[in-house]
């Protein structure tokens, strides 16, 4: 009778413990998060209202590295360095934080084609390996910290908190979820989320989708078809995000060389384009595609997008490969609605979240990402995506650390990194 008590004071002094770490990792990462987004929104703003900013962007570039040489960091390794320090149970630099904020804020500003979701992994994670530090948290429990921070910064940037919260349990190790962390992401991406919507008062452009018809086996067959084709996609947009990246470092190695040569490439495909369509998050077009029923897209906006955000990326811009990914899931599906019989609002979404779940390998934090941004009118069309997107996108994904611990089509262990 003692050991049990033993055992049950233990495991409710631990769920106490945790939930306590949430809610203050929750409020203090959801609030800097918050404003991050807030920044995001103000400088895309202005650049969209100065598009002459864009070709300031070789020299912003110069900015950033500098930024990161301060730090003695020479190679900036970002979203990858996170997942290998949760895999590894080591903490990460305090300095993290405040460079991916500056260095993504310098990103947007000035056109450069990226995200903002790997800065919210990288602060986040950041902010809550420096929190269990000045917590005096256990060293085998440092981990649980970064995904806690993890969770936060995700939810108070995207207001996406159920998504938030098993994204970071996920991403980490394919086939493998870190639940002793689920408490902690939980309590940290919902109250995050209260910060950010209720105090700090960031909102979020709504994608509404206007009809969603019943599923029959010819609108599954649609979906299935859409979900291949995503899902290769999505093996272009990482193959190419890889190549770009390992060209400029084996033929540029000078950093700020390489990044002033990525600038001016950009640069130069916008003028010739004559639009900033495929600069900075590309919101604006992602949120057309779903809501508004008769627009339509370049056909191959998709490719540019790609070609964009390798460059970006590949030259030294920091940010994110994420948001860009919805963008070519997006205009991807919108694209296809010329073959396929699906409304044009449900092809752009199942678009977006087939190339989602493909590039991350993280089919439930996809699906529960789709029911924040899109309701559960389309719910069997997006379970049905996702999971054809998870088995056709085979052992690929953005991070070269993130690791394949499973097999996708058979039952056993393969623990390898993604390719």
């Amino acid at each position: 009778m003692k050991e049990l008590e033993k055992k049950l004071i233990s495991t409710y002094g631990n769920g106490i413990k945790w939930l306590a770490i949430g809610l203050f990792t929750g409020g203090v990462v959801g609030t800097v998060s918050a404003y991050f987004a807030k920044g995001i929104q103000i400088v895309g703003g202005l650049r969209a209202a100065n598009p002459k900013l864009i070709g300031l962007l070789p020299l912003a570039g110069l900015i950033i590295v500098l930024s990161y040489r301060l730090f003695s960091v020479k190679n900036p390794k970002g979203t990858n360095l996170v997942l290998e320090s949760i895999q590894n149970g080591e903490t990460l630099p305090s300095y993290m934080a405040p460079l991916i904020v500056f260095a993504t804020l310098i990103s947007h500003f000035f056109g450069a084609s990226v995200g903002r979701e790997g800065a919210a992994l990288q602060l986040g994670s950041s902010m809550g390996s420096t929190i269990g530090k000045f917590l005096h948290i256990k060293e085998q429990e440092r981990r649980r910290m970064m995904m806690c921070g993890m969770s936060a910064a995700f939810s108070g940037l995207f207001g996406t908190p159920l998504a938030a919260a098993v994204l970071s349990m996920e991403i980490c190790t394919v086939g493998h979820m870190y639940y002793t962390a689920l408490l902690p992401c939980t309590i940290s991406a919902l109250v995050a989320h209260f910060f950010a919507e209720k105090v700090v008062m960031v909102s979020e452009p709504e994608l509404n989708l206007t009809t969603v018809s019943e599923i029959t086996w010819k609108s599954a067959l649609a979906c299935i078809a859409l979900a291949i084709i995503a899902s290769l996609v999505s093996i272009l947009f990482i193959v190419t995000a890889h190549k770009v990246k390992a060209i400029f470092t084996k033929y540029v190695q000078n950093n700020y060389i390489r990044i002033f040569l990525s600038g001016s490439i950009i640069v130069l495909a916008t003028l010739l384009l004559g639009n900033t369509d495929y600069n900075g998050t590309g919101m604006e077009i992602i949120v057309k595609t779903i809501s508004e029923p008769g627009y339509k897209v370049f056909a191959l906006a998709f490719l540019l997008k790609i070609l964009f955000t390798a460059v970006s990326l590949g030259g030294g811009y920091q940010g994110g490969e994420i948001v860009p990914s919805l963008f070519i899931g997006a205009t991807l599906g919108n694209a296809l609605t010329v073959f396929l019989p699906l409304e044009p609002g449900l092809c752009a979404a199942l678009g977006m979240a087939s190339v989602f779940c493909a590039v991350t390998n993280c089919p439930l934090a996809t699906l529960l990402i789709c029911f924040e941004l899109f309701g559960f009118q389309a719910s069997s069309y997006f379970i049905l995506a996702i999971a054809i997107s998870y088995l056709c996108s085979g052992n690929y994904g953005l991070y070269h650390t993130q690791k394949i611990l499973f097999s996708k089509t058979e039952e056993k262990e393969i623990n390898e990194l993604a390719h």
